[in-house]
């Protein structure tokens, strides 16, 4: 009787633990989204790079698929127009139609209309990182070919590429211009600044408070994807990521990454890095959060936008926390000193001057400032209004998912300043737009303008000398 009791106890007991792991394991595997990452990681670093570049070729075949199917993505550079450091521009309208519809039929449309007929371009809606469920930061290969080249740092990713080809990307490395030494043109002399030659560059030229800052900038710290846990995604333990890996020379690379601001993953925008030029003129940093000041910038992308905007993960990876009273100050002073590229044809109020400029940039003035209705959010001289609006895109397109990404409505983003703008591909805040020509028919369909076609060409034309 007492080993028939004793069993039986026993038996009792496992049957309870077994329903007890049971409803754990219902609970981790259920669908219910959380605000949190998942911060203890029962899995080897080896099983997890070996899942993930298993599955690396289909994610990233479905995601080009997409971008093939919205966009055209071939070469064709405009001529006689270049970027300041002499790289081509593309030109032409990009997004392709459905429907059988053209533009200028499609713009006569209501937005009611669109939405009910589903015409909406799907080159207009939100783009999606080319791994949503994962997000993270994606860098260009030529970044990652020369970071690796000077510092034997490896910004590869195990899981993913990036996805927009190089010619429809800023150049690399783009010039740096300062608003204290405009007398020198570009100071990079061509080159990708680094920790290994910043000093030689910049000793001489920099105050010992922007040298230092600049060093911070291109100082490595954790990151949520690039650090020394088994859930990183590089192939060997990274030092981090350094701010000038994505605004490469101040300017931008158009790195990828998603916003750390919404939940849950699938609801969070895709961000292209935007450039840093003439920061000292804005008042709002980051496309939808509006943080004030550029001292408030910095420390939240360290703090926050390395770790996906989780405080709990950065504990783990190995948050950097910067010193308010110094280091950030002489990172934020740095920066401030970045200037807009030459605009040669433009006068001191911002707008062209007539003695230089030619007849279709004209024109295109008179419609920035006019019906085209450009001035309203990007006012001369630096064709900002420091302000956020709401395009309300949603009117034209039913929420649906996209490749693990709901599109939904963009909600208030920020006036990107316009001057160098074509430096700058591809546009808003997450690269949907790869031409100047896109960004006008985009805006042309959003804001009900009805250009008529010479009147796009006449727009992009003054676009182009900003």
């Amino acid at each position: 009787m007492k080993t028939t009791f004793r069993t039986s106890r026993w038996a009792a007991l496992a049957a309870g633990l077994l329903i007890s792991v049971s409803a754990v394991h219902s609970q981790d595997n259920s669908k219910i989204p959380s605000s949190y990452m998942p911060v203890d990681i029962h899995e080897s670093f080896s099983t997890i790079m070996n899942r993930m570049t298993a599955a690396k070729p289909e994610i990233m075949k479905r995601h080009m698929a997409l971008l093939e199917q919205r966009y055209d993505l071939s070469n064709r550079p405009v001529q006689g127009v270049k970027m300041s450091g002499g790289k081509a521009i593309q030109q032409g309208v990009r997004v392709k139609l459905t429907g059988g519809t053209s533009w200028d039929q499609l713009s006569k449309l209501s937005p009611e209309q669109i939405k009910e007929r589903s015409l909406y371009p799907a080159g207009f809606l939100p783009l999606p990182h080319p791994n949503y469920p994962e997000g993270g930061m994606l860098f260009p290969k030529f970044e990652i070919d020369e970071i690796k080249k000077q510092e034997g740092r490896d910004l590869n990713r195990f899981d993913l590429d990036f996805d927009f080809p190089d010619h429809l990307i800023p150049e690399f490395p783009p010039p740096i211009y300062l608003t204290t030494r405009v007398d020198l043109g570009d100071v990079s002399h061509g080159k990708l600044v680094t920790i290994d030659n910043y000093y030689e560059l910049f000793n001489g030229i920099l105050n010992p408070k922007q040298l230092e800052g600049l060093r911070l900038l291109l100082t490595t710290f954790a990151q949520q994807q690039f650090n020394a846990t088994e859930d990183r995604r590089s192939e060997r333990p990274s030092r981090g990521v350094a701010c000038f890996d994505c605004h490469a020379n101040g300017h931008t690379n158009r790195a990828t990454h998603l916003v750390g601001d919404s939940r849950p993953q699938e609801f969070r925008h895709r961000i292209n890095t935007p450039s840093l030029r003439g920061v000292n003129i804005q008042r709002l940093f980051g496309s939808q959060r509006a943080l004030k000041t550029i001292e408030d910038f910095t420390e939240f992308e360290q703090r926050a936008a390395y770790f996906d905007g989780d405080p709990v993960i950065a504990q783990k990876k190995g948050v950097n926390v910067l010193d308010r009273g110094s280091q950030v100050h002489a990172m934020a002073e740095f920066q401030a000193i970045l200037d807009f590229p030459p605009a040669p044809k433009l006068g001191v109020d911002g707008k062209l001057n007539p003695k230089k400029a030619d007849a279709a940039e004209m024109r295109g003035q008179q419609l920035f400032f006019g019906k085209a209705r450009c001035v309203e959010c990007h006012q001369s001289p630096y064709y900002t209004d420091n302000l956020m609006h709401n395009l309300q895109t949603e009117r034209f397109f039913t929420s649906h998912p996209i490749n693990g990404m709901m599109a939904y409505g963009d909600g208030p983003i920020k006036t990107f300043p316009l001057r160098g703008v074509k430096d700058s591909p591809p546009y808003l805040h997450d690269g949907r737009l790869l031409t100047l020509e896109d960004t006008v028919e985009f805006f042309n369909l959003v804001l009900e303008l009805q250009l008529a076609q010479s009147e796009k060409a006449d727009l992009v034309a003054f676009l182009r000398v900003l």
